[in-house]
């Protein structure tokens, strides 16, 4: 997402925009603000697939982190502009490749494939394994399975030949779009190849992948191929598998591996181990079984942490088991464990999804009395409980707050609140957030279009929606937008 500098003259506060905005018929209640229009002056954050949900960079950016961008920024355009000249066949060696690696962490895959382009043209290439391993795993996240196979191509075409890294990024690559077909066949060729059999880090992408796709029919497969080429599990392939199976409420198999760690001789289970157990049975309300491995692993001698904390804190307040919980927060104070802000919000929510709307303003008044700075994922739920137990004034309180603070809004947050006055009947200011989302470059996400469509369709504004469902199918399209779980 690109930056934009904002003028303190030209912009007003949020709360202000949302009742300052002209009003509009129920049938226009979409029609994009007039350029006169004065939107907020807030920073964003964009949600991508897998959203990674930010928590702790929610709060502005000091000056020279933004200074840092702009310059990168700035770096990354001037190259990117020159990929279509002829003339820029010398250019600077070290501009180039601060370039491309810029926008390979960035994930700008575009970007990076023009420069790359660039940099194939300079007199003074030369093609290295290693950078094609890092465009392969990028284009894998970016889940670009096609660019990476025609870019593996290019490899070959140039006379290298491939090393385990760049297999593996290709693994990733392929294994990241569920195209497990072509990850196992790439495995095959790597097994082919004179000293590039796959290796421990090889398999721990794949099983990570058979595991974010649920493919739990796999995982015997890829152990039984690594005992054949010698490969032991160790305890982050082990934890991976007990991890995938717990979120995927398959105890028993679950059980059972944590049992073959044991038993290995080589791996012991560890604190990643206890998480991931006791969040399995703590998130299906399996309190006992919870309790019961909590002192199992008490007795292996791993000692909890405020993640293991965290975890039951919420097991205890999803199954409304109130007095557990405090004695949870009690127990840390007393092993001086600080809370951390994902242990308020976790209270927080809990609180708010139960309806206990009393304790959890008690709560967060508690928070903010401890100097702890609420962030994004705090207000979510606070406007979630206020929405949801129809206490829209609330919301609007929330809104003044937000604006006082140094809170980076996301994706996540409009979403909330854009279905807060959605639900309430308040069709205006839910149109006016969108567009105040919009011009602010934080990007709706498929929830976002989900959310509003559903409410015009519920109050009879079949055009609205229809509006809407073009909305999203153009920015499916576009590029520049990624639509979450689209």
């Amino acid at each position: 997402m690109e930056l934009r500098l904002l003028d303190p003259k030209t912009t007003i506060g949020w709360s202000s925009c949302i009742s300052s905005l002209p009003t509009t018929g129920s049938i226009n209640v979409l029609n994009e603000p007039s350029s006169s229009t004065k939107l907020p002056s807030f920073y964003v954050h964009s949600s991508k697939g897998g959203s990674k949900v930010v928590s702790a960079g929610l709060q502005k950016n000091p000056r020279k982190d933004l200074s840092r961008i702009l310059r990168t920024e700035a770096a990354i355009m001037n190259v990117e502009n020159k990929v279509n000249s002829k003339k820029h066949k010398q250019l600077w060696p070290k501009a180039v490749l601060e370039a491309l690696e810029e926008a390979i962490k960035g994930g700008r895959w575009e970007t990076a494939l023009k420069i790359f382009a660039l940099l194939r043209q300079q007199h003074w290439y030369k093609p290295r394994c290693q950078t094609y391993a890092k465009l392969l795993m990028m284009l894998g996240k970016c889940r670009q399975p096609d660019e990476a196979s025609l870019l593996f191509e290019i490899m070959l075409s140039e006379g290298l030949k491939p090393t385990v890294d760049v297999y593996t990024s290709l693994v990733s690559a392929y294994g990241q779009s569920g195209l497990f077909d072509k990850a196992f066949s790439t495995i095959e060729d790597m097994k082919s190849v004179i000293k590039c059999s796959p290796d421990i880090y090889t398999y721990s992408i794949l099983l990570n992948c058979c595991k974010k796709f649920r493919r739990f029919d796999l995982i015997e497969d890829i152990l039984g191929d690594m005992s054949y080429l010698g490969i032991e599990c160790n305890s982050v392939l082990y934890n991976t598998i007990i991890d995938g199976y717990g979120k995927a409420r398959m105890f028993e198999q679950m059980e059972n591996s944590l049992t073959n760690m044991i038993e290995s001789g080589s791996c012991v289970p560890d604190i990643f181990t206890l998480n991931s157990i006791l969040g399995a049975y703590g998130n299906s309300g399996q309190i006992e079984n919870m309790e019961k491995w909590y002192d199992e692993f008490q007795l292996m001698g791993i000692k909890p942490d405020i993640k293991t904390f965290n975890i039951m804190i919420r097991s205890y307040g999803k199954a409304y088991m109130y007095e557990k919980m405090n004695s949870v927060i009690s127990y840390m104070e007393k092993r001086f464990f600080s809370p951390t802000i994902v242990t308020h919000n976790t209270v927080i929510e809990v609180f708010g999804k139960a309806g206990e709307i009393e304790k959890m303003d008690k709560y967060f008044k508690k928070m903010k009395h401890l100097g702890v700075k609420p962030n994004s994922i705090t207000y979510c739920s606070l406007v979630s409980a206020y929405s949801n137990a129809g206490r829209i004034e609330k919301v609007d309180s929330i809104i003044r707050h937000v604006e006082n603070s140094d809170v980076v809004l996301d994706t996540p947050f409009f979403n909330c609140i854009i279905n807060a006055y959605g639900q309430a009947g308040d069709l205006k200011k839910m149109g006016e957030l969108f567009w105040a989302m919009k011009e602010r470059e934080c990007e709706p996400d498929k929830i976002t279009f989900t959310i509003m469509i559903k409410i015009y369709n519920t109050h009879g504004m079949t055009e609205a929606a229809h509006k809407l469902e073009n909305m999203m199918i153009t920015a499916k399209d576009n590029l520049g937008i990624k639509l979450i779980g689209c």
